[in-house]
């Protein structure tokens, strides 16, 4: 059977394929793509079994990642979460994978990554193996908006949202340049708080002007400094929770908190089902059990590569995340934010 590969940038085919398909989410659409490639110069490339003439029926989605540092790589996708295999045939999904490892191999990329919501392991890739694994929180929103607040920690979530509200914090949201500058002051306090470079400003402009109406920030602020923030994106009914930042000093008036539950029931009344908490490493139990206690369900999400990477490599990547966070820590803020433009092209 052949495969194909086409731009999902300017094959219209594509946006009327996610549009339609059950599995898609925001990470699949032509507006994420747009973003990465606009930010990072990635090439989003999709392989499928039809022809150029022929309506989509199935599709897998990588960037090509160019990197003198972390190598030449297909990545399905990067900074996303997951990326559903949009395969609905066995017999597809094989000839795919087949063909992208080969693909792989023939034109010298490190390593082809894939980052399905399934945990089922692709049958006949002995070579496509598990690298790492994180767990994912989907929360429901089927439930009235009184049963989901009933769902919540009683002490670590419903009287943080309870102390929030008597404090009379100053509630906005939009996708304003204000409100932009304001999310991108918190992250950068955020990400210095865990000594982890910043994503450059120019994504989350790219990421605002692709996305549009689908993407919604949201601040409070105390005494007109903001406190907390939380960035999420719309695709059909699931609302897909990406980044959230806050200012230390003031956590405990609850702002992340209150920030996600208005993130609920504003969801909820424009007709949302789902919301999507995103990835957690198994390393930070802290955050996991934060999500746990919003009532989401928790379940693995591996991340498949070919060829599969060897520990001593990954030794090696922990070594060196040490060794950068110690260096992060410590380096003055114009030095801290340019590292971070330079070094995500880099990371995808």
């Amino acid at each position: 059977m052949p495969v194909f590969t086409f731009s999902p940038l300017t094959d219209p085919r594509w946006a009327e394929f996610v549009a339609q398909h059950p599995q898609t989410s925001i990470f699949h659409t032509p507006a994420w793509l747009s973003a990465l490639s606009r930010t990072y110069r990635y090439e989003p490339v999709v392989f499928t079994t039809n022809s150029p003439t022929q309506p989509l029926t199935n599709g897998l989605v990588f960037c090509k990642v160019n990197s003198w540092i972390t190598g030449r790589r297909l990545v399905s996708l990067p900074f996303s979460d997951h990326c559903d295999w949009l395969v609905d045939s066995i017999n597809d999904r094989e000839e795919l994978l087949s063909s992208i490892c080969e693909y792989a191999a023939r034109e010298g990329y490190r390593h082809a990554e894939l980052r399905p919501k399934s945990s089922a392991p692709p049958e006949g890739h002995t070579n496509l193996q598990t690298n790492l694994t994180f767990c994912l929180h989907t929360l429901s929103l089927d439930a009235p908006v009184e049963c989901l607040f009933k769902n919540l920690h009683v002490n670590c979530m419903q009287r943080k949202i309870r102390r929030a509200e008597k404090e009379s914090l100053h509630y906005q949201s939009g996708r304003s340049a204000d409100l932009l500058r304001a999310f991108y002051d918190l992250q950068l306090r955020t990400r210095r708080r865990h000594s982890l470079p910043p994503q450059p400003f120019s994504w989350f402009r790219s990421l605002a002007t692709a996305v549009g109406e689908n993407l919604t920030i949201r601040t409070v602020s105390k005494d007109a400094h903001p406190v907390a923030a939380i960035l999420t994106m719309s695709h059909k009914t699931t609302i897909t929770f990406k980044y959230g930042c806050s200012d230390e000093r003031f956590h405990n008036l609850g702002g992340i908190p209150f920030l996600l539950w208005k993130a609920i029931e504003e969801g909820k009344a424009q007709g949302a089902d789902e919301l999507d908490l995103g990835r957690s490493e198994l390393t930070q139990p802290g955050l996991i059990q934060f999500k746990d206690r919003l009532g989401a369900v928790r379940t693995n999400l591996p991340y498949w590569r070919f060829p599969a990477e060897k520990s001593a490599h990954a030794m090696h990547s922990n070594w060196t995340t040490r060794m950068a966070k110690a260096v992060f820590a410590s380096v003055p803020d114009p030095i801290f934010v340019a590292s971070g433009n330079f070094l995500y092209r880099h990371i995808g």
